[in-house]
C-alpha cells in the first residue's frame, strides 16, 4: 500500500503473489505500469467490511493532499492521447470523499472533448444513463449533481469512461458502492472478446488498492487505473 492516502494504511493481509510472466496486448507507453492479469492471491470476501475500511481511508486524506491528487491525475491524463478534440468522454462528478475530478474535468473541456456525466434513472433497478454536461444541473440521487436534460449517449459509444470506485486490485477488478450501476451500463463488454472501446479507466487514491477482490460473472474489469502516483494498465490473455 502507498502512503498517498495520508497516514491511513489498510490492514488487510497481502499473501505473497507468485511471479507470473507479463503478456502485453499492446506496446507499453512511457510511464505506464502493465499488470498481467493473473494473480493467485486469495480474494477478500468480506466486501461490506472492506468498503467501510476503504471509505474511511479515503475520507482521511488531508485537504492539501486531495488538491495535489486532483492536479496529479489531471496532469497524467493530459499526457496521454486520450483528450483529443471531439472525443466522447464520460466523467463522474466526484463526491466529497472521492478523488476530486474537477481539475480533470477542466482539462477535458479545454481539450475540446465532448463531456458526459452519469445520471441515475431508476434507483430500484439500479439503472443509469450518460447525459451531456451542458445546460441546467440539478441535485439527483445520493445528492450527486446531475444534468436535468439532454440526449443520452449509450455507454458503448464512448471513447473513454473515467470510473469511480471504492477499491481495486492488481487484476483490474473494482468494487463500487455495491449497487452495480456501472456493471449494468457496461454489460455489453462481456460480449466483446477483446474489450476495445470504450477504454475503462478507474480513478482512485493509491491507498484504495487491495491484494485481490472476488470476481462475479457480472463484474466488468477496468482497462487501467489512474492514481496520483501514475497510470497502471491491465493486460489480459485473449
Amino acid at each position: 500500500m502507498s502512503a498517498l492516502c495520508g497516514e491511513s494504511y489498510l490492514s488487510w493481509p497481502a499473501p505473497p503473489v507468485a511471479p507470473v510472466r507479463e503478456q502485453r496486448s499492446a506496446p507499453a507507453s512511457a510511464g505506464d505500469v502493465h499488470f498481467p492479469v493473473s494473480t493467485p492471491t486469495p480474494a477478500i470476501t468480506d466486501l461490506r467490511a472492506l468498503r467501510r475500511q476503504l471509505r474511511a481511508a479515503r475520507r482521511a486524506v488531508p485537504a492539501a493532499q486531495r488538491r495535489n491528487a486532483a492536479r496529479a491525475i489531471a496532469r497524467i491524463a493530459s499526457q496521454r492521447h486520450w483528450l483529443r478534440p471531439g472525443r466522447r468522454i464520460a466523467l463522474f462528478l466526484s463526491m466529497p470523499e472521492e478523488i476530486d475530478t474537477s481539475v480533470l474535468l477542466q482539462r477535458v473541456r479545454q481539450r475540446g472533448c465532448l463531456v458526459y456525466v452519469p445520471r441515475i434513472t431508476n434507483q430500484r433497478r439500479n439503472n443509469m444513463q450518460f447525459l451531456p454536461l451542458t445546460g441546467t444541473m440539478g441535485r439527483g440521487s445520493f445528492g450527486i449533481s446531475e444534468p436535468t436534460g439532454g440526449k443520452p449517449l449509450r455507454a458503448s459509444h464512448f471513447d473513454l469512461i473515467f470510473m469511480p470506485l471504492v477499491g481495486f486490485d492488481t487484476g483490474g477488478n473494482r468494487i463500487g458502492m455495491g449497487r452495480g450501476y456501472y456493471d449494468r451500463a457496461l454489460s455489453f463488454r462481456h460480449r466483446r472478446q477483446h474489450g476495445g472501446t470504450p477504454l475503462l479507466v478507474g480513478l482512485a487514491y493509491d491507498c484504495q488498492q487491495v491484494p485481490a477482490l472476488p470476481v462475479q460473472t457480472h463484474d466488468v474489469p477496468l482497462d487501467a487505473i489512474l492514481t496520483p502516483s501514475g497510470l497502471r494498465r491491465f493486460t489480459r490473455n485473449t
